[in-house]
């Protein structure tokens, strides 16, 4: 069963430890370094979230407050395992991670930045209703900017 799990000082060598296919490298940051980033934004409320399906390490978000207009949960970092992945692990996890945003609530959506030519995170995100803002960053203009706004209450 998929858990998100909290990274502490006895499992965080875990999740350093996973593993990115070669092609994805220039889209994502390494374990290590999304860890390091969830503490340098730690100011921001950063977290890393630790994936785990039946015990074993397979994945790594990191979410952080984005306080700026448009005020929302920014989804900076979001990976499974190379050895995991089309498993449909990512769209659980990711179904997992939205949901306990949204009980949170702090926000009315999640943002994330994604490569252009990383097809296979567009379809993962759409596929769970993320859509493009349209807006184009000038830092990052090979990005797509989309955003997934939780249902009215």
């Amino acid at each position: 069963m998929l858990r998100l799990v909290e990274i502490n000082e006895d499992n965080w060598t875990d999740f350093a430890r996973l593993q990115l296919r070669e092609d994805q490298r220039a889209f994502l940051d390494s374990p290590v370094g999304i860890l390091a980033r969830g503490y340098v934004y730690r100011a921001r409320r950063a977290r890393v979230i630790g994936i785990a399906e039946d015990g074993t390490v397979v994945g790594l978000a990191l979410v952080k407050d984005l306080d700026e207009e448009p005020a929302c949960y920014d989804l900076q970092q979001f990976l499974i395992d190379r050895r995991f992945q089309g498993r449909g692990l990512g769209t659980e996890a990711l179904r997992r991670i939205l949901a306990e945003l949204e009980a949170e609530r702090k926000y009315g959506c999640v943002e994330v930045c994604v490569k252009r030519e990383d097809a296979a995170a567009l379809r993962v995100y759409e596929k769970l209703g993320f859509t493009d803002t349209g807006y184009i960053d000038e830092d990052a203009p090979d990005c797509r900017n989309l955003m997934y706004r939780f249902p009215a209450v």
